[in-house]
């Protein structure tokens, strides 16, 4: 799954990146609210876990815009505050799930588990391209029928390739999906996972195009 984290605290927001990243989700870091609005109203994913405090945009404000762009992506928010009023608040804007600081990041993890079953049940369990199988539920990937054995940097991008496929994903869009927003990393790296995963892909391998000075795509060959 693709998770994203707005968290204007960034040791707080990497500790929780970290977490969902070694439970093999990929994770988008975002520190402020207008950043954070414009990311989430032009990328897929699965679940937010939004604070209300940030700079430029609260994320009250976030939550709004999200749901008037009738975005349904289940949001958990964060917030410092701790009174019945913050809390209505919040879920009357649309929210699915609240969190108080400082929480338990175990708890956190199982809230986050919670939402992500309960949007399961709109998004097909299984994405088939020919031969490669994409199973969101059980977050595997087959291929003719045999589960790739994949490290997991290179599940984060066959997950964002597949499920975006047909769009092109800039490499910096791809560092950040495997990386977290910010982090130092050279577009050699990103070329390196491309090349394994096609390998990996077997004749499928030329379903992932790259597209010169933009990025990637997958794209099945007709």
């Amino acid at each position: 799954m693709r998770i994203a984290v707005v968290e204007d605290n960034r040791p707080l927001a990497d500790g929780i990146a970290r977490a969902f990243r070694d439970d093999g989700h990929g994770v988008d870091e975002l520190h402020d609210g207008v950043s954070a609005n414009q990311f989430l109203t032009q990328e897929t994913v699965d679940l937010i876990i939004l604070d209300i405090n940030l700079p430029g945009k609260s994320g009250l404000d976030v939550l709004s815009s999200l749901r008037r762009h009738e975005i349904q992506t289940p949001i958990l928010m964060l917030t410092a505050k701790d009174t019945i009023n913050d809390k209505i608040g919040g879920l009357d804007l649309g929210a699915d799930d609240y969190m108080t600081k400082p929480f338990d990041l175990a708890e956190l993890k199982a809230r986050a588990r919670a939402l992500l079953r309960r949007s399961e049940k709109d998004i097909a369990k299984v994405l088939t391209f020919g031969e490669i199988e994409f199973d969101v539920t059980a977050r595997e990937i087959r291929l003719h029928g045999e589960q790739l054995d994949l490290p997991r940097r290179e599940f984060a991008l066959a997950e964002i390739l597949l499920n975006r496929r047909g769009h092109v994903i800039s490499k910096q869009q791809i560092i950040t999906h495997l990386y977290g927003a910010g982090a130092d990393v050279e577009d050699s790296t990103v070329e390196l996972y491309v090349h394994r995963l096609r390998k990996k892909f077997g004749d499928y391998g030329s379903c992932i195009k790259t597209v010169r000075g933009l990025g990637y795509c997958f794209r099945e060959t007709s």
